[in-house]
């Protein structure tokens, strides 16, 4: 087993070394002495000893060599030609290869760990410098160290992934920090990127994300690149991966087609990836010790950091991303829909004796008319809308509701005893005095001493709520003026007022605004007499 030579020159220099190679065979051949050579060439003498060394190995003369060409003999020297042989230190490393290579693939295997039991098997073996060297000549050696330039056309895909990290902000809620998932997408030809914090990583979250990606961008790209994360992949592979049916639905609508990344392969979809890390320094660095109320409050942080991502200038190009976006791909990208992607999910629930349907997603109930109680319905939601639909006929529309354990109720989907109930819930005194005002004054007198005529107010509404339904029946002017001529009594009641109206006391004369009083004359007898 042999070694091969290698000089302390870099391959960067590989040109300069050569030219002194052919130069110290021409002295050499020429018989001058190593002192002069190597003070002539401005090398160590050591190091012109390794040439010589090489030189001879080869089996060929000064002058055979000279007589080579630059690659012949570049290949002799550097890569081909057998020089040193191993030492024993070197064939018991070489060895152990093939195990260090594994044992780096497992978890929380290190290179420390790998040196330290390498040296209580090989007591004198490399140091740990020289150790992680060696393995570092093995892994560059290999084909997966190598990378490939790839030539981007402008509005030909856009690359999506979630962070491996999320962001944390405060549950409305519960009060307590919790952390949110972060989508990240780009367009390679310029890296023009979003970023979004999302609620959570299900199929609606990230469509809808989606959605307000290409609405940032303001076009659509030909493709869209992910990796096989369930919520766009069905079936993995290599050549034709399935993708969901929402996925597909997303496509159609934004006129655009899908891809996947082979199984662990990132660099398949390396724009994002480095986006990925970008944003962990331009945006999840800047907003690390800052506490946000809400989803929005944090992404709307996240969206200045974003910006200013974007309007940073790259070296390379000399352009920021926003830049290279509006003046080269911009234009390449296709038109978006007149409206924005709406997932919409269905399911099917029972509707329960309180005539309410749970959307378990939220765990939110919703009303539908009280004579669907018992039957089972259709309930299709997006994000701010809930629909309850029963043989294809839609029976209520909701605006979302995501409070845990609420319900929301319309007044027209109640039975009529529990819409009086709810309506009583609502009543205060101020309530019918204010809808005394808006017959007119004497109303609004009569009702404060009806409210007025017990202890607890609450006693009375029943009676109030007749006089309401008095001024509907007979109109409003007849209902002020049978109130102006009530005035006078010193007890009002409901059936006072109903008395005027039905007997038509109200219309017979004027409105009285005095009391009338008996005057005082000898006739007049008092309780006296009838004793």
């Amino acid at each position: 087993m042999y070694l091969r030579f290698k000089t302390g020159e870099t391959m960067a220099n590989k040109n300069t070394s050569m030219l002194q190679i052919k130069k110290a065979l021409q002295l050499l051949n020429e018989g001058r002495s190593e002192r002069s050579i190597a003070s002539y060439l401005g090398l160590s003498r050591n190091t012109l000893r390794h040439y010589k060394n090489n030189f001879r190995l080869t089996g060929l003369t000064y002058s055979q060599l000279l007589s080579l060409s630059d690659g012949d003999l570049s290949s002799l020297v550097y890569n081909d030609q057998p020089l040193v042989p191993k030492t024993s230190r070197q064939e018991r490393f070489d060895s152990l290869i093939d195990y260090f290579t594994m044992e780096l693939k497992r978890v929380g295997v290190t290179r420390q760990l790998l040196w330290t039991e390498y040296l209580q098997k090989d007591p004198e073996g490399y140091s740990y410098s020289q150790f992680c060297d060696r393995l570092n000549q093995l892994k560059s050696s290999q084909n997966n160290a190598l990378t490939m330039h790839l030539e981007h056309v402008p509005g030909e895909r856009m690359q999506v992934d979630f962070a491996g990290k999320k962001l944390s902000c405060m549950d409305p809620e519960s009060g307590q920090i919790k952390e949110y998932p972060v989508l990240v997408c780009v367009l390679p030809f310029s890296s023009y990127t979003y970023v979004e914090a999302l609620v959570n990583a299900s199929q609606r979250s990230l469509y809808e994300a989606l959605s307000r990606a290409l609405s940032y961008f303001g076009g659509v790209p030909v493709n869209v690149l992910s990796d096989n994360m369930k919520q766009f992949v069905v079936k993995a592979s290599r050549y034709e991966p399935s993708f969901n049916e929402m996925a597909q639905q997303w496509s159609v609508y934004y006129n655009t087609t899908l891809s996947a990344a082979r199984v662990r392969k990132p660099k398949d979809k390396p724009s994002v990836e480095k986006e990925v890390h970008i944003s962990y320094l331009r945006i999840f660095a800047p907003l690390r010790n800052q506490v946000h109320s809400n989803l929005f409050e944090l992404n709307y942080n996240i969206r200045d950091c974003l910006d200013k991502h974007n309007a940073t200038p790259m070296q390379r190009y000399g352009l920021s991303r926003k830049q290279r976006f509006e003046l080269q791909e911009k234009s390449c990208l296709k038109p978006l829909p007149s409206s924005e992607f709406v997932v919409k999910q269905e399911v099917k629930a029972k509707v329960q004796r309180n005539y309410h349907v749970i959307l378990g997603e939220d765990m939110h109930q919703y009303s539908v008319p009280y004579i669907h109680a018992g039957e089972t319905v259709k309930i299709v939601y997006d994000y701010s809308e809930v629909e309850v639909f029963l043989n294809m006929r839609r029976i209520a529309l909701h605006r979302r509701n995501r409070r845990k354990n609420g319900y929301t109720t319309k007044d027209e989907h109640m039975p009529e005893n529990h819409l009086r109930y709810k309506q009583a819930k609502g009543w205060d005194a101020d309530y019918f005095i204010n809808q005394g005002s808006k017959i007119g004054i004497n109303s609004q007198v009569i009702f404060q001493r009806l409210l007025a005529r017990n202890r607890f107010p609450e006693q009375t509404y029943n009676a109030c709520l007749g006089l309401l339904s008095l001024s509907k029946k007979y109109g409003l002017q007849r209902f002020e003026a049978a109130c102006t001529r009530a005035l006078p009594a010193p007890n009002i009641t409901y059936g006072l007022i109903k008395n005027i109206l039905e007997n038509k006391q109200d219309m017979a004369l004027d409105c009285v605004t005095e009391p009338v009083y008996i005057p005082i004359h000898e006739n007049l007898r008092g309780k006296d007499a009838y004793s």
